[in-house]
């Protein structure tokens, strides 16, 4: 697991033709790769919520109760773990009109990998600070688009200007899909001695 992270992170294009290559299962993906990165956001806002709290300048800080921040974590955490699962089948979807079209489990395969520097990026949530947690988002959505831009003609046997266009499209939706979960986060985290 830790080999491909630091891959992808070093060397994405290599890695992406490795990963592809190596054809793994589903849940091999999920149970050493997902599962474990999915957490660190998790993890991180659990406890910047906890023991530091949301800043909002001017002063304002609000902390979550741990019973509360357990109940949004776990919410949070299978939000992260549909959401690649949706971005597997939105691929999938997409590359209906290909000869070669992947299968889904590739195509999940491809989104789980894809989201490592928004898995990473969640470290910034041990600190949670609007500004700073939105500017390591860009910068991890921007890497993102990177691999979509790098994997998807790599995953679907296509050329790269034709996969230019198609991960562009992905990524648009990809950005639907994380405004929406990031809006369920601001709920969950930022007001969550409300909703619970």
């Amino acid at each position: 697991m830790i080999n491909h992270v630091w891959g992808l992170l070093t060397h994405p294009s290599q890695e992406l033709q490795q990963i592809k290559r190596e054809g793994e299962s589903i849940q091999h993906l999920y149970a050493h790769h997902v599962l474990l990165l999915a957490a660190i956001p998790v993890i991180c806002a659990f406890i910047g919520t906890t023991q530091v709290g949301w800043n909002f300048g001017e002063g304002r800080v609000i902390k979550l109760a741990p019973m509360t921040a357990l109940y949004c974590a776990i919410i949070f955490y299978i939000l992260i773990l549909a959401a690649v699962a949706l971005m597997g089948r939105v691929i999938y979807w997409m590359a209906r009109r290909y000869e070669n079209r992947p299968s889904w489990q590739s195509c999940t395969r491809f989104a789980g990998y894809a989201a490592t520097p928004m898995f990473l990026g969640g470290v910034v949530a041990l600190y949670p600070m609007i500004w700073l947690c939105l500017l390591v988002g860009i910068v991890a959505l921007c890497y993102t688009g990177y691999l979509m831009y790098l994997g998807i003609p790599t995953f679907l046997n296509i050329d790269r200007q034709e996969g230019f266009i198609f991960s562009g499209s992905t990524f648009a939706i990809g950005v639907l899909v994380l405004e929406f979960l990031l809006g369920l986060t601001v709920l969950l985290w930022g007001y969550g001695v409300r909703l619970l």
